[in-house]
């Protein structure tokens, strides 16, 4: 990693060329070191108040003892600003890659609990002896079970009992089969 600095007198369209060939060295060697990537926006926005300074630099109304430089073509508009895409789009595919890898490693535990309700409904995908309960619209085909409070006497014959873990309260509740 270096850091350039281009000092001296300039006319405003000399240090806007100079501006414009430092920006788009920055643009493609820039990114390529492990604290670079961290770095180099922040570099490329602080230019952008060195741009601000060239802009109140006033015309030159005649030429010196030698032409100005040529400015060239804006910094998005050479190759290197088509260049930048690619690590650009090779850091979104690494944040991309470590946020899949880290929602996969460590999944969201309370979408595995099943919030059982009174009067809502349910699925098990599992078998009685190791239930895999799931929420399911009352109205569609996936719904197999109403869930009721026990009454007095604990759950209804035919019907089967939650455990405490599957509802949020801490009650177990009674699966009765809807078909």
């Amino acid at each position: 990693m270096r850091s350039l600095k281009r000092q001296g007198v300039f006319c405003r369209t000399c240090a806007l060329a100079v501006f414009r060939e430092m920006q788009a060295e920055t643009l493609i060697a820039g990114w390529w070191g492990l604290l670079s990537v961290v770095i180099t926006p922040f570099v490329l926005l602080a230019n952008l108040g060195a741009l601000s300074g060239i802009r109140r630099i006033p015309a030159p109304a005649t030429p010196g003892w030698r032409p100005p430089l040529d400015p060239g073509k804006p910094v998005f508009q050479r190759p290197a600003g088509v260049l930048v895409l690619i690590p650009l789009g090779v850091l979104g595919l690494v944040v991309t890659l470590v946020t899949v890898l880290m929602l996969g490693l460590f999944p969201d535990f309370s979408e595995s609990k099943t919030n059982l309700t009174t009067g809502s409904c349910a699925r098990n995908d599992g078998t009685w002896t190791d239930p895999d309960l799931k929420t399911a619209p009352c109205d569609s085909a996936d719904a197999q079970y109403r869930v009721m409070l026990p009454g007095e006497n604990g759950c209804e014959d035919g019907d089967y009992l939650a455990s405490p873990e599957d509802s949020a309260d801490g009650i177990g509740r009674c699966l009765r089969p809807m078909r």
